[in-house]
């Protein structure tokens, strides 16, 4: 808390006044994140041109890779979810829920973003991958799956 308080050029007595302590701070933060993601990935979804899925993962990797900490935070394990603001983590995760068009299939799109992101993020794909085209990959995928499922795109 001092060293983001003398980022913000004050003291940390002072930071205190505005925000309880860390986990306050953790959770404005998650809820700041969440706010911005489903912003952007609503408005990459209603934009979209009838290309749902490709907008949408699309918005959400250049999110992660753009805050890369805030996508962790938002993402990690000890997420306060009790805490949170009512319905603020399901309208943020609704773009996959519009664009998958079925909740399994919704659920699965957030694991490939996520699972792909992450890997991305730590490195974790061997030297030379196309990273574009593994995305690609998983956008063709998931579109046939989309298409499959609701019969043809929506109007």
């Amino acid at each position: 808390m001092r060293r983001l308080a003398a980022e913000l050029g004050m003291k940390a007595p002072s930071l205190y006044k505005h925000i309880s302590g860390r986990p306050a701070l953790e959770l404005a933060l998650v809820e700041t994140g969440l706010d911005e993601t489903g912003l952007v990935l609503h408005a990459a979804v209603a934009a979209s041109g009838g290309d749902p899925v490709a907008a949408l993962l699309r918005a959400y990797r250049a999110m992660g890779l753009a805050n890369p900490q805030l996508y962790r935070l938002i993402t990690a394990s000890s997420f306060p979810r009790a805490a949170l603001l009512p319905g603020l983590e399901e309208w943020a995760g609704e773009p996959f829920f519009l664009t998958g068009g079925e909740p399994y299939l919704a659920q699965a799109l957030w694991s490939f973003a996520h699972g792909t992101l992450v890997l991305e993020l730590d490195r974790r794909f061997p030297d030379g991958s196309d990273l574009d085209r593994t995305w690609r990959a998983g956008t063709d995928a998931f579109t046939a799956a989309r298409l499959a499922t609701l019969g043809s795109p929506p109007a």
